[in-house]
């Protein structure tokens, strides 16, 4: 039964060294994450229609600098989720993420993201203002949905379909503050309700082909 979040995970970002704080993650975090993934795998399987497969992550190609975040990813694919959009439940040292992600590694990005600009109408009309927007996964940094204007939005979109770094990713940030207080039965609901909220980005993403 998952129990939530603690200041312990978030404490595992403030320790040094790369095999210490893998080690730490591994012990702390990991099975949080495992806990979590028996009940959204299905749900979010059930949820887009197709079968979702759990991806932790594992900071493999880190060699000397210990990772700032980490996560789990839920994709359609059981070797890998980088080059398909993805829903994401992570940690920095600061919050707690739920994301849908569309990283630089997925084929369908320019097409997706002329998508994205052609049903922009909709989309503000289903994401809430309380969500946020972000168009890196290696940063913390948002822009919330509340402060976007429809240009910059739209530019978030724009930058998606020619530019060949580009990211994007929509969900929810939790601070560290909030995220101690909540209970394991309030994650759920939270998570659950964030997937549903970002399900029609997804069912968009299935018309974009590379």
């Amino acid at each position: 039964m998952f129990e939530g979040f603690s200041e312990a995970d978030f404490n595992v970002f403030t320790i040094d060294g790369l095999d210490e704080r893998m080690e730490a993650i591994k012990t702390q975090i990991r099975p949080k994450f495992e806990e979590l993934s028996t009940h959204f795998a299905p749900t979010l399987s059930s949820l887009v229609g197709d079968e979702i497969f759990v991806h932790v992550a594992k900071h493999a190609r880190r060699t000397v600098n210990p990772p700032k975040d980490t996560w789990v990813a839920f994709a359609t694919n059981k070797r890998g989720y980088k080059m398909l959009p993805h829903f994401q439940i992570g940690l920095w040292g600061t919050h707690v993420f739920v994301w849908f992600a569309v990283i630089y590694e997925a084929p369908i990005k320019s097409a997706y993201g002329k998508i994205l600009a052609d049903q922009i109408d909709h989309i503000k009309e289903q994401i809430p203002q309380s969500f946020v927007w972000s168009k890196d996964h290696t940063k913390p940094a948002v822009e919330k949905m509340s402060s976007l204007s429809t240009t910059e939005l739209k530019g978030l979109f724009e930058r998606l379909e020619h530019v060949k770094k580009a990211e994007i990713l929509c969900g929810i940030n939790v601070s560290k503050e909030e995220a101690v207080k909540m209970t394991g039965q309030q994650w759920i609901d939270l998570i659950d309700d964030t997937f549903k909220t970002l399900a029609p980005l997804y069912e968009l993403s299935k018309k974009a082909h590379a």
